[in-house]
C-alpha cells in the first residue's frame, strides 16, 4: 500500500518560514517526478512546485518563485518544500503528490497518481 504522509504545516506570521516534508512508503518514487499542490478554502487545487526524478529539474508557480524551494532525498524517499517569506495568500492545505507516469516536473495534477492527506499551512497577517 502506497502512502504519502505530509508534515511540517502550522501557523506562522507573514514573513516567516516553514518546511514541509512528505515521507513516501510502499513504493519508491526515485525514478519519477513528485510535486506539491495546495488548496485554499473555496478555491481549486493548484500546482505549487514540482521536481524531476534526478532532483535537478524543478518548476514553480509564478507566485512562489524565489520564495519556495522544492527538493528530494531519494535515499529517504522523502520530498521537501522550504517556504520562506510566507504571505497570507499562501494559506492553504498543502498536498504532496507522486507520479508513476512522468519523470520531469509537471504542473498537471493528472500526471500524479498518488496523493497525501494534506497538511494545513496558515499565514497570519
Amino acid at each position: 500500500q502506497v502512502q504519502l504522509v505530509e508534515s511540517g504545516g502550522g501557523l506562522v506570521q507573514a514573513g516567516g518560514s516553514l518546511r514541509l516534508s512528505c515521507a513516501a512508503s510502499g513504493r519508491t518514487f526515485s525514478n519519477y517526478a513528485m510535486g506539491w499542490f495546495r488548496q485554499a478554502p473555496g478555491k481549486e487545487r493548484e500546482f505549487v512546485a514540482g521536481i524531476g526524478w534526478k532532483g535537478t529539474s524543478t518548476a514553480y508557480r509564478n507566485s512562489v518563485k524565489g520564495r519556495f524551494t522544492i527538493s528530494r532525498d531519494s535515499a529517504k524517499n522523502t520530498l521537501y518544500l522550504q517556504m520562506n517569506s510566507l504571505k497570507p495568500d499562501d494559506t492553504a492545505v498543502y498536498y504532496c503528490a507522486g507520479s508513476r507516469q512522468v519523470v520531469i516536473p509537471s504542473s498537471s495534477e493528472y500526471d500524479y497518481d498518488y496523493w497525501g492527506q494534506g497538511t494545513q499551512v496558515t499565514v497570519s497577517s
